[in-house]
């Protein structure tokens, strides 16, 4: 993998010191790193797992709308976000690895350093209430 950039790096940090969880991701859609709040929401440590191709992290978690359908990693809002460059907000269904079932609420949007260059996205999710 290149070098980072200095905007993913200081990104990287940013979520490290945050207590919601937090999910970093290159233009390519490589997991660069997610923090410790973002660990406990996963039942996964980010040592454990490292860096995972986007094919890898929009399906380990089993990502499913509120009848348990399998979401397509493209509904994804990280993935939205990629693809368009523009922020991309919604709700799904997680099973962690803790054999839970989870409901988050996802905002992401891009990393746009200057002078327009894209770099990646960031997502920011929190546990939302089960219906």
């Amino acid at each position: 993998m290149p070098a980072q950039s200095l905007e993913l790096i200081l990104g990287r940090q940013f979520m490290d010191s945050l207590s919601i969880p937090g999910f970093l991701v290159d233009t390519e859609g490589n997991l660069l790193f997610y923090n410790e709040s973002a660990e406990e929401v996963f039942g996964l440590k980010f040592g454990e797992t490292g860096g995972m191709r986007v094919e890898e992290w929009a399906t380990i978690f089993t990502p499913m709308d509120a009848q348990g359908k399998l979401l397509p990693p493209e509904s994804l809002p990280l993935v939205q976000t990629l693809q368009s460059k523009i922020p991309a907000h919604g709700s799904m269904y997680i099973n962690n690895l803790n054999r839970e079932r989870i409901r988050i609420t996802v905002t992401a949007f891009p990393i746009i350093g200057r002078p327009d260059r894209y770099l990646g996205a960031m997502a920011m999710f929190w546990k939302s209430e089960l219906p």
